[in-house]
């Protein structure tokens, strides 16, 4: 069972820049298709971007499409999410996940995998 653990949450600044980053306990990272995922107060679980085993096929919500990034270093057991021109609505709890093959599907339940959260706060 692999664990993943996220880490560079913090508050920033609307139109300002965050990474975040997501490591695996496990070794064999190149077989998980990754996905981050965010939770906003009131809200239910959101996609925001996805990212096939070998990097080659990335996928984005509309909301975050060319202001975020995804990318993964599986000599590291690291996938990345660069987030860019933050705005006050990217406020959330933000999840990696993993899934056990190739699909990159933007739904939750089809991840089998979830690390613990970070927060990220877009302050005005």
């Amino acid at each position: 069972q692999v664990q993943l653990v996220e880490s560079g949450g913090g508050l920033v600044q609307a139109g300002g820049s965050l990474r975040l980053s997501c490591t695996a306990s496990e070794g064999a990272f190149s077989r998980y298709a990754m996905g981050w995922f965010r939770q906003a107060p009131g809200k239910e679980r959101e996609f925001a971007a996805a990212i096939r085993r070998l990097g080659m096929t990335t996928r984005y919500a509309d909301s975050v499409k060319g202001r975020f990034t995804i990318s993964r270093d599986n000599a590291k057991n690291t996938v990345y999410l660069q987030m860019s021109s933050q705005k006050d609505e990217d406020t959330a709890v933000y999840y990696c996940a993993a899934n056990d093959g190739v699909d990159i599907s933007t739904t939750p339940r089809r991840y089998e995998y979830w690390g613990q959260g970070t927060q990220v706060t877009v302050s005005p």
